[in-house]
């Protein structure tokens, strides 16, 4: 379901509103004279409105009149009703007792077009009779009248919706446009600061602590919205070194008692129990760094130095080539060269590959050879012969706490970490091929240009 636009949900509010005001002036105005009497004893035009809607034309085409509800009604309330009306040709219709001061206004009816009649022109208000020309079914008439009775509700509410169509409702198509064209504008001026805080806001890393949106420059009401959010970050910052804290606790506390198992085993007769235990403590040791690591990792980026991978990935060859060898794999090294410089923390580089060997060792099927290539592109990678990654498993198995088999002993924090040092580094980690003839997961590192001892980055 799409999400409703803020301004031209303003509009529409606003267009609605206008023309409710709209509409509703001319009814309070109405009303207002309306309680004031003036509809009901100052209007000058009620017999004229009822006598212009019951004038028709005869058979003979000369003017007669149809007894409407409300002529039988104004003749109730005005017995003494008088008229006289006639047509551009000459018709003429002529009922009641017309007083005497007026019957020379009937003579003259051809040199009069509208007039209003009064005994008294002195007094103000209402006259005694009107001269008007009028539309009416038998067509443009001319009528003379007293102004007997009153303005009806009918006649009102066709006045109100009369007005309503040729008055206001250009008025709210003018107000709706304005509005329309208004709003959007406004709208977007009053939340520029709001864009900028959304921009911040797409830039929250988890592990860029101590974030804060702006909240200058946009509407107390949403800034107070922008205030909670940025509680919510302080919070999670103080979580987020609560956990750390932990991790770095936990793994400190881990090493004694790992050393001391390391110790211990070490003194067994060898043989397949001794080898079997070698691996757990080492997996256990792998563990502990691996906490440690995940603690420091943010804490790097601005220590990098030069780094060999040849000379790393040969140390950790000869740290873990004897844990391989004696789990029954032979062991190959491939340089392409003596030395391969990249940039980066030593000692986080170091873990990832020994995480990466570590897992070869742990799902290699305890068979073939586990090989271990640094290429002069600057990536290092590891194969061995086992099993392999599932095509569709290659990106899940760097997910953290994923481990590649039902049975794998590990935390499922190996792959994971390694993916995290070398987005450190600006690198990637990937399965570079998956099937059934083993694995083999490379780190690629950024080029780096290298001259004469000196790091420069490119």
């Amino acid at each position: 379901m799409r999400q409703p636009s803020l301004k031209w949900l303003l509009v529409s509010r606003l267009v609605t509103l206008q023309a409710c005001i709209i509409a509703i002036i001319p009814l309070i105005i109405t009303v207002t004279l309306w309680s004031t009497g003036y509809l009901l004893d100052d209007y000058e035009g009620a017999s004229l409105d009822v006598l212009a809607e019951a004038v028709e034309r005869d058979a003979t085409g000369g003017l007669a009149l149809r007894e409407t509800p409300a002529l039988g009604s104004l003749r109730a309330n005005a017995p003494d009703l008088w008229f006289a009306i006639r047509d551009r040709e000459g018709h003429r219709l002529q009922e009641g007792n017309i007083p005497p001061a007026y019957l020379p206004a009937i003579a003259m009816l051809d040199q009069l077009s509208d007039a209003r009649l009064s005994k008294q022109p002195e007094l103000a208000g209402k006259p005694d009779a009107v001269i008007k020309w009028v539309d009416s079914p038998a067509g443009r008439i001319q009528i003379l009248t007293g102004t007997k009775g009153q303005m009806s509700v009918q006649r009102l509410a066709r006045g109100m919706s009369g007005g309503l169509i040729s008055l206001i409702l250009p008025v709210i198509v003018l107000v709706a446009l304005t509005t329309s064209l208004a709003t959007p504008l406004v709208v977007r001026r009053a939340l520029a600061g709001l864009r900028r805080t959304v921009e911040q806001a797409a830039h929250i890393e988890f592990d860029k602590r101590g974030t804060q949106l702006q909240a200058s420059d946009m509407p107390v009401e949403i800034s107070a919205l922008v205030g909670a959010v940025n509680d919510a970050l302080r919070r999670l910052d103080v979580g987020y070194e609560r956990h750390q804290h932990f991790l770095a606790q936990a793994a400190h506390e881990l090493r004694t008692p790992i050393a001391i198992l390391n110790a211990r085993i070490s003194t067994l007769p060898a043989g397949s129990d001794r080898r079997d235990l070698l691996e757990d403590a080492a997996r256990l040791t792998t563990l502990a760094g691996q906490l440690l690591d995940l603690q420091r990792l943010d804490q790097k980026r601005d220590h990098f130095l030069s780094v060999n991978l040849t000379a790393m990935a040969k140390q950790v060859l000869f740290d873990l080539g004897p844990l391989a060898l004696g789990a029954g794999y032979e062991v190959s090294f491939e340089p392409e060269a003596d030395e391969v410089l990249v940039i980066g923390d030593h000692t986080s580089l170091e873990r990832a590959l020994t995480n990466l060997v570590q897992n070869a060792i742990d799902h290699g099927g305890r068979q073939g050879t586990i090989c271990l290539r640094v290429g002069k592109d600057h990536f290092v990678e590891v194969s061995d012969e086992g099993k392999g990654v599932a095509w569709d498993a290659r990106e899940q198995i760097f997910e953290p706490f994923n481990r590649l088999g039902p049975n794998g002993r590990g935390a499922g924090l190996g792959l994971n970490l390694v993916r995290e040092i070398m987005e450190m580094h600006g690198g990637t980690v990937a399965v570079v091929n998956a099937g059934s003839k083993g694995a083999c997961v490379r780190m690629t590192f950024p080029r780096t240009g290298i001259a004469d001892g000196e790091v420069q980055t490119t």
